[in-house]
């Protein structure tokens, strides 16, 4: 007996491991009887491809996977443009507990395939995801150089260094030409100090009681490591930014531009931005089906009638951080809407909440010009205040009262 409606007749369902993948092939008849049929073959290269030639033989036209790690990614790549292919949230496919095999999984996934019961996962096409990686390898490399940056700070600190106090860039062209002389053990703190360049000479007297402490050769041979380390990760991260100008098509250029005049969004982040998300916003059919996408927007949590504070969702998280650190760097820019929505919710919901409200209004306005090909055009540091001009009046009236004035208001005459 059939409880749910078959939507797809010939499907298959895939499990797949690090050296394995279990394929089962689903069937319904015309009258409602199910058939099917089980194989297992090996991820190398010529086992996928034998997979392939199996699904081909049994005309399967739809199959759907578990995401995997990263071991899904060999079989899409082997099997896409054969038959359509599903990628499904772990989540969605839980199997009964007690009742978990190889074999019933790739079944358990069938049935819910055959019966619409699944929902893909946004895969983007080769050459955005292979954009994918060179962002995402060069935001790993960018931590890294920030970890050892501050691996290399704490040397200074155990050599009771002081420049970090002085100097607002330790890496920095002054800061790096001092770390060289440190290094060298060549300089007195005075004639270090005299390295400094434009603003900074202005506190060499402070840089020299800075630079006076107790310098050994462990911390110069571990300054030397550090700062090489620091350097090389500069010069791949320097190799990526050239690669990923290489590869971008004429039309993400294009939308690049465009999310480079966004506040906060540079163009390091506007690429990867348009890594994670793509130019065609088709597959997004609003702005807030992109934020839910990215994890920017709140996840429902009621019962009985009452709503709890719901979490944010998890989201897409490398595009999560991107556009939280351009959230955070919109704030600090003046006469700007995203500053003064910064403002206005941190002051009522305090600043983590602030900044990913405005990450929200950041990526709908992405989906906005990357939908319509529009510019960007800032509502200005006043909208919140002209959006509703009456209830400004009475809190600055209120305000003024509460400081001891009678306040007598007249409207200025249009120029």
């Amino acid at each position: 007996m059939q409880v749910f409606q078959t939507i797809h007749p010939c499907c298959c369902g895939l499990d797949v491991h690090k050296e394995t993948v279990v394929a089962c092939v689903r069937r319904t008849g015309a009258d409602g009887t199910i058939d099917q049929e089980l194989a297992t073959f090996p991820t190398t290269t010529a086992g996928l491809l034998g997979l392939g030639d199996w699904l081909v033989e049994r005309r399967v036209t739809i199959g759907a996977m578990e995401s995997t790690g990263v071991y899904w990614k060999p079989v899409w790549n082997l099997l896409e443009g054969r038959l359509e292919l599903m990628l499904v949230n772990s989540r969605d496919v839980k199997q009964v507990p007690g009742r978990k095999t190889d074999v019933k999984d790739s079944q358990w996934i069938a049935q819910l395939l055959a019966s619409g019961l699944l929902r893909p996962s946004f895969v983007p096409p080769l050459p955005q995801r292979e954009l994918r990686d060179l962002t995402r390898t060069r935001a790993s490399l960018l931590q890294d150089k920030s970890r050892t940056a501050n691996r290399l700070q704490k040397v200074l600190e155990d050599a009771n260094i002081k420049l970090a106090g002085v100097a607002s860039d330790v890496l920095g062209v002054s800061g790096r030409d001092m770390l060289r002389a440190l290094i060298r053990g060549d300089r007195s703190p005075a004639q270090t100090a005299d390295l400094a360049r434009g603003r900074l000479r202005l506190k060499i007297p402070k840089l020299t009681e800075a630079l006076s402490g107790r310098v050994s050769e462990h911390h110069r041979f571990m300054l030397r490591l550090l700062l090489d380390q620091v350097e090389q990760y500069e010069q791949q991260v320097s190799k990526l930014d050239q690669r990923i100008e290489e590869v971008m098509s004429p039309l993400q250029k294009t939308a690049l531009e465009m999310l480079d005049e966004i506040p906060g969004i540079d163009r390091r982040a506007a690429q990867n931005v348009l890594a994670e998300i793509g130019t065609d916003m088709s597959r997004f059919p609003t702005s807030s089906h992109l934020a839910a996408w990215a994890g920017l927007c709140p996840g429902n949590n009621q019962s009985a009638g009452k709503r709890r504070g719901g979490r944010l969702r998890q989201g897409n998280r490398w595009l999560k951080a991107t556009l939280n650190q351009c959230a955070w760097a919109a704030s600090r820019k003046k006469d700007s809407y995203f500053a003064a929505q910064h403002r206005r919710i941190a002051s009522r919901r305090g600043v983590k909440r602030a900044t990913m409200a405005v990450a929200h209004s950041q990526v709908c306005v992405c989906w906005e010009l990357l939908k319509n090909g529009q510019a960007y055009q800032d509502l200005g540091p006043q909208y919140f205040e002209k959006l509703n001009e009456d209830r400004t009046k009475r809190q600055l009236v209120h305000r003024l009262e509460k400081l001891g004035y009678t306040v007598t208001l007249q409207k200025q005459d249009a120029a």
